[in-house]
This record gives C-alpha cells, sequence and structure tokens, in this order.
C-alpha cells in the first residue's frame, strides 16, 4: 500500500557482462562508497538495477550495441533486441540502510536517468501495481516510506538544478531507532 521504486538484489547473471556504456565516474565512486564493493561490484549493482527495471516494468535502459548474454534470462533479451545495458545514463542519487530493528536488513542504492535513455513501453507485472509515469511534485504526494520521499525530493532538486541531471550529492539515510538520518556525500 505504497509507493516504490522498481528494483531487488545482485543476482549471479548480473556480474561480468560486457561494458559498453560505462558508468560515469561520480557514479561509480557513489557505488564504491562502501567498503566492500569493488568496481566489478559497482558494475554489478548498475546491471542488478537495469535488469530490474526491465523486469519490474518493461523498460530497458540500454542503447544499440553489440551484446553477448552471458547467462541466461533477462539479460537475453537485450542480446535478441541489439541492446546493451546503458551505465552511462545511471546517476547516484543516494543509499539506505534499513533501521537495525528491520527483521531483513538492506543496503540499497538509488539511481536515476532520463526517461529519455529509456527503451519499450511500460507495462504492469505482478509485482507493481498503479505503474505509471507521475510527475515528481505528484509522485512527493502519493504515500510512501520515508526513503522514497527523501529520494524524491532529491531527484526533484536534480530535476531544478540543471540538465542534464549530475548530482553533486547523494544522499546517505540511516536510522537512529525508527527516525531516518540523513548524511550528504559528495560526488
Amino acid at each position: 500500500d505504497a509507493f516504490v521504486f522498481p528494483g531487488g538484489k545482485v543476482d549471479s547473471q548480473d556480474h561480468g557482462l560486457p561494458d559498453p556504456f560505462p558508468l560515469a565516474a561520480e557514479t561509480e565512486r557513489g557505488l564504491r562508497s562502501s567498503a566492500s564493493v569493488n568496481a566489478s561490484t559497482a558494475r554489478a549493482l548498475a546491471n542488478a538495477a537495469i535488469r530490474e527495471t526491465y523486469e519490474e516494468t518493461g523498460l530497458l535502459l540500454a542503447r544499440p550495441a553489440e551484446f553477448r548474454a552471458r547467462a541466461g534470462g533477462t539479460w537475453q533479451e537485450f542480446e535478441r533486441r541489439g541492446l546493451a545495458p546503458d551505465h552511462a545514463a545511471l546517476r547516484m542519487i543516494g543509499r539506505a540502510i534499513t533501521p537495525s530493528s528491520s527483521p531483513v536488513r538492506y543496503h540499497a542504492r538509488f539511481l536515476v536517468a532520463d526517461a529519455a535513455s529509456a527503451v519499450g513501453e511500460l507495462r504492469a507485472n505482478d509485482e507493481l501495481l498503479d505503474l505509471d509515469w507521475y510527475p515528481l511534485e505528484q509522485a512527493l504526494a502519493l504515500p510512501a516510506i520515508d526513503v522514497t520521499k527523501i529520494l524524491l525530493e532529491e531527484a526533484r532538486q536534480i530535476a531544478l538544478a540543471q540538465s542534464p541531471p549530475r548530482p553533486a550529492r547523494r544522499a546517505f539515510i540511516r536510522y537512529r531507532g525508527h527516525a531516518p538520518i540523513i548524511q550528504y556525500e559528495r560526488n
């Protein structure tokens, strides 16, 4: 009963894929802001974001390029269409670590891309309801958890500040009890 971003975890198929459109330096730095994340894991995180977006929305963040999927599943759809994941379109706006009281803990990274970078048509699935494009002002008024609202506001600030959007900072959200604490990391 809350609006969320598409997403999920890194799967084994997200590692070791060809990378014709590399991550922007500031996006890679943001993904590597945790000590346990190296360049290869940063690319896998980007791949997971692109794959999950396709699986949950039908949109491919991709461009035409030679691409060979080493594993089956979703990546074969990219290959079939002659498209490669477009890491260069991704911008990291934040990360969040769930409260220690949560039964399941996550260290989530949040990335944005210009809608013009998406290929395909929005389609509903079994995971997400009310799937649609929402203007940021309208999205901010929808029922959502605090992390989603904080990061929508970050996206709004980026959209208002410049074009093409290149965030100058990333929100880092953690919790003290159930209260979110926001720090900002510079790109």
